[in-house]
């Protein structure tokens, strides 16, 4: 059995451990305000980029001078998996979450006999899928000198994207990262980016339009940006859902060690007592024997 000294240490650690998490839930609270603002921000603009996009693509569909991020290179055979998580742990399953939907769609594709690659967004998904898929990795970026998202990253990371689908080095790509729902829920998503997937009923109108410049101009335009717009709002989303998982995992820690003080006190103050009472017998013994 323990000793009193050694309880009394093991109390201490899990208060200042207690103080950490508590802090740490504090501080993932006043961050997420901002980070949600700005995910909700998003989403109109992004939805909207691409209704629009859908409408422009559903008129030039099929045509022979469609752009490629429209149409598809015509094969199906390499795809690209652009996976965003997060550059720091202690936020629950966040990043594993993730990774594991990565992972099964990654999985399912090399089973169909298809070619997998991954180009990690963030630390933590890096680390997780290079155990398994390390020669598959074409690339990682790191996002922790980043003290604010701005579009100007995402921009980044779609021209690197763009710049390996104009030289033939996948013919799909698809994007992962969690979507913010609220402080206990982030669902992982995956969302086709390249080609374009045209949402259900675009092609469905009852007002004509006449583009100038003709469609297949606009959407060579449009098509980059719209990537980066896709790109950026999954980091937003990230962003969002990983403090929401940081503040409700640290509660969860902190509700735990407060548990646990109150379990380890408990034991402190039998063992204490009971030394106290095996002392004053043995007094009372002594005394009695004299």
């Amino acid at each position: 059995m323990a000793s009193l000294k050694d309880m009394r240490v093991r109390i201490a650690s899990t208060k200042a451990t207690q103080k950490i998490t508590k802090a740490m839930q504090m501080v993932a609270a006043s961050k997420l305000r901002r980070a949600q603002t700005a995910a909700e921000a998003a989403r109109p603009y992004a939805d909207k980029m691409s209704a629009v996009i859908s409408n422009i693509a559903s008129a030039a569909a099929g045509s022979p001078g469609a752009p490629a991020l429209l149409a598809g290179t015509g094969r199906d055979q390499v795809h690209l998996l652009l996976v965003c998580t997060g550059e720091r742990g202690l936020s629950g399953a966040f990043n594993s979450s993730i990774v594991r939907l990565a992972r099964e769609r990654a999985l399912a594709l090399m089973n169909q006999g298809k070619e997998v690659k991954f180009f990690c967004v963030g630390r933590k998904g890096y680390e997780q899928l290079r155990r398994q898929f390390d020669k598959q990795i074409v690339e990682h970026l790191d996002l922790r000198s980043v003290r604010q998202l701005g579009f100007v990253n995402a921009e980044d990371i779609a021209k690197k994207v763009l710049a390996r689908f104009d030289a033939g080095e996948f013919d799909v790509c698809t994007l992962f990262y969690s979507r913010f729902k609220s402080v206990i829920a982030q669902i992982p998503t995956a969302q086709q980016i390249i080609p374009l997937v045209v949402e259900e009923g675009a092609a469905v109108s009852t007002t004509s339009y006449e583009y100038e410049p003709e469609e297949d101009e606009i959407l060579t335009r449009l098509l980059p940006r719209n990537l980066a717009v896709q790109i950026f709002r999954a980091l937003l989303e990230n962003n969002a859902s990983f403090y929401g998982a940081q503040m409700s995992a640290m509660d969860n820690a902190t509700r735990n060690a407060g548990e646990m003080i109150r379990k380890q006190t408990l034991v402190y103050n039998r063992t204490r007592q009971a030394q106290i009472t095996k002392e004053l017998i043995e007094i009372i013994s002594g005394a009695e024997a004299v």
